[in-house]
């Protein structure tokens, strides 16, 4: 199963992750987590970044993480670390690796093969609702000069309309062409959201894909909250630019 973006596929520069519920040091229900805020033991989330790290090849140091809050913040990373309060970074740096975890919200990855740059979001309802694609497009603008119409956009597996059920509070936040009723309910398409809002802020239709794969539905490769609950655990995205485009 080949999850990468066809951007990554065409641009050996590229490096691109992005791990599954399985191939962990930990049996089910936490697998391969990665995230050390879900009451799995530290000395296994360790254990799983460093064998995904690995497999990516990029190295702890090098990795530009946010600390997600389920907002639209957007922010320059110009240095491996943290990043508070913020749920998408942006970066033209070789050799820096951005990440995001994720269990249903949206995992976006950018590339603007013209400036060389890269932008990588997490974006929950809450964050779309808020327009976190457009900010993070705005952002690439900003710093990098590049032009939307440039951008390749790829948004990864999660929760899809089959699955992800929505009260009327969220639903009234969103347009109705991403909402769809039946006799269970209303469902929300973040997925279809984020495509619209990819092209209102200039991206090309052709620059932009969209995983088949629905976090929820797919229990044997993905983790997902609103499946699980507080025994899931969480998966991780990376895409950097790397120096050794050799290998």
């Amino acid at each position: 199963m080949d999850l990468r973006p066809s951007f990554v596929r065409r641009h050996p520069n590229l490096r691109f992750g992005l791990s599954l519920r399985t191939g962990g040091v930990n049996p089910p229900p936490f697998g391969m987590n990665v995230s050390f805020r879900v009451g799995d033991r530290p000395e296994d989330v360790q254990r799983n970044r460093e064998r995904f790290f690995k497999t990516v090849g990029c190295a702890q140091d090098q990795i530009a993480a946010p600390i997600q809050c389920h907002s639209a913040n957007v922010a320059l990373a110009d240095g491996a670390g943290s990043y508070l309060d913020v749920d998408g970074l942006v970066t033209n740096r070789l050799d820096l690796y951005l990440t995001v975890t994720i269990a249903d919200c949206i995992p976006i990855f950018l590339f603007d093969p013209k400036k060389t740059s890269v932008g990588v979001i997490h974006a929950g309802w809450r964050g779309s609702a808020t327009g976190i694609v457009r900010n993070a497009v705005a952002k690439m603008e900003e710093r990098f000069h590049s032009r939307p119409g440039d951008l390749c956009a790829h948004l990864g597996p999660a929760a899809h309309r089959c699955c992800y059920a929505v009260g009327t509070e969220v639903a009234h936040r969103f347009r109705k062409e991403v909402l769809f009723e039946n006799e269970n309910g209303m469902y929300l398409d973040l997925a279809k959201e984020n495509s619209l809002q990819l092209l209102e802020a200039g991206l090309a239709a052709d620059n932009i894909e969209s995983s088949e794969y629905c976090t929820i539905c797919n229990p044997g490769l993905f983790h997902s909250y609103r499946r699980d609950g507080q025994r899931s655990g969480r998966m991780m995205g990376i895409l950097g630019i790397t120096a050794n485009t050799g290998g």
